[in-house]
């Protein structure tokens, strides 16, 4: 059951200054103000300020009297103004849709109405008396108002509405990519990624997406964990991790920087278990002619002598040789005189 209190009331040419303001309304102009909520007693009513014994909680908040919640102060500022900007009463997030109203006095009718923001006309001049953005970004904040002419009857000239602070809060932080452990893993081992961020106390109802990536490799989309878990880590897990948390309309996505994980390989051991043997170096040198014979080559006189010995009998064999080669061509010129002999 909902508790609906509607209280209409028609103000005529009252100071624009009163109270701390959330909305603002035009004089002469006719407004309705509800509060809807759950019945939880037998009688309600509308109450007013004075009404204020027995409060329990009190201020900008929720508070109760005697047994009935309330909502927080709704304040309200009556201008006289021409013409002036209605904004939002409520805390404007990232993500929300903002609506911007400008309204004249008594609603008279008014033609090339311009927004600004921070002086700069928004759109060229027509008759919307409204300007919206789908989803507002903390960028978007800054001073807004409004112009426009009255058709007739009216002052003719341009009039322009007061400004009007508008600030996009931020409706979470960045997201942190963070590892559970060291991000130099041993192969067989595993970490958990966690992707750290918060919604804002006032929009703690929502409900937050998160999305992981490798090096431009999506992991997982859109899941309501924010943590990814790697068990059983290998070579092929090493790389760029980042995470990606957004709105479940996706009006509100917001990236991590990057985190470098690395996994080292095991060192396999060989099926003897014994450690690796050195490579075979060089070949020893052959051994010298006197060890060929016996004899030791520590004593280098005796190492002279067979030197000299060795280089004479290379000298004879080079002798050997020139003579078996003279006497081979010998051979051949005596063979035709042993011929002419034998026919005598």
């Amino acid at each position: 059951m909902k508790l609906s209190c509607v209280l209409r009331a028609w103000v005529l040419y009252v100071s624009p200054a009163v109270l701390l303001a959330a909305q603002t309304f035009p004089a002469a102009s006719s407004e309705s103000l509800k509060c809807e909520g759950p019945l939880s007693t037998d009688q309600s009513s509308c109450h007013t300020d004075e009404e204020e014994d027995d409060v329990i909680h009190s201020g900008d908040a929720d508070f109760q009297i005697k047994g009935y919640k309330f909502s927080k102060p709704f304040h309200l500022i009556v201008s006289y103004d021409w013409l002036i900007l209605q904004s939002p009463a409520t805390a404007i997030f990232e993500g929300d849709p903002l609506v911007l109203h400008c309204r004249a006095w008594q609603e008279r009718p008014l033609t090339q109405v311009i927004f600004y923001r921070e002086g700069s006309a928004l759109g060229p001049p027509g008759p919307k008396r409204e300007f919206s953005i789908d989803a507002v970004q903390m960028s978007d904040s800054g001073l807004y108002h409004c112009s426009g002419i009255f058709r007739s009857p009216g002052p003719g000239a341009r009039e322009t509405a007061s400004p009007v602070a508008i600030t996009v809060q931020e409706l979470f932080p960045a997201p942190v990519l963070k590892a559970s452990s060291s991000n130099e893993l041993q192969e067989g081992g595993s970490v958990t990624l966690s992707c750290q961020t918060k919604l804002s106390l006032q929009r703690s109802a929502s409900r937050l997406l998160f999305s992981f990536y490798k090096d431009g490799q999506s992991l997982s989309i859109d899941d309501i964990s924010s943590e990814l878990q790697i068990s059983k880590a290998s070579e092929e897990h090493s790389g760029s991790y980042w995470c990606e948390a957004a709105t479940e309309d996706r009006q509100v996505w917001k990236q991590s920087s990057q985190l470098e994980i690395r996994v080292q390989a095991l060192q396999k051991p060989t099926a003897s278990e014994t450690p690796p043997t050195e490579p075979p170096g060089p070949p020893p040198p052959p051994p010298s002619p006197a060890e060929h014979l016996g004899f030791s080559s520590s004593d280098p006189h005796f190492h002279h002598q067979m030197s000299l010995l060795l280089k004479q009998i290379q000298d004879v064999k080079v002798l050997l040789g020139h003579l078996v080669m003279e006497l081979r061509d010998l051979t051949v010129y005596l063979k035709p005189g042993i011929a002419k002999a034998a026919d005598k």
